[in-house]
């Protein structure tokens, strides 16, 4: 993917993991871009892990795995900082 499309993928899987974590209040559209292609890259990498394939392209399955990713990286920076 070119770097235009992972900045509007990241975006939408930002924001899609903000609303399902609660924190949309708490993050702008600049946080919710980075969580996004952050989650795709853990996401991608989890799946690697487990003998699955990473992010393949702008489609469904690219999608959750990178949703997934980004859930997942937001519980690990919200229990961060309960700590």
């Amino acid at each position: 993917m070119g770097i235009i499309l992972w900045v509007i993928f990241g975006a939408l899987v930002g924001w899609v993991a903000s609303l399902i974590m609660k924190t949309d209040e708490q993050q702008g559209i600049l946080l919710n871009i980075i969580v996004g292609v952050v989650g795709a890259v853990v996401g991608g990498w989890i799946m690697t892990v487990i003998g699955g394939s990473g992010i393949s392209g702008f489609n469904l399955y690219s999608f959750i795995v990178a949703l997934l990713g980004a859930i997942v990286s937001i519980a690990l920076v919200k229990a961060l900082r309960r700590a």
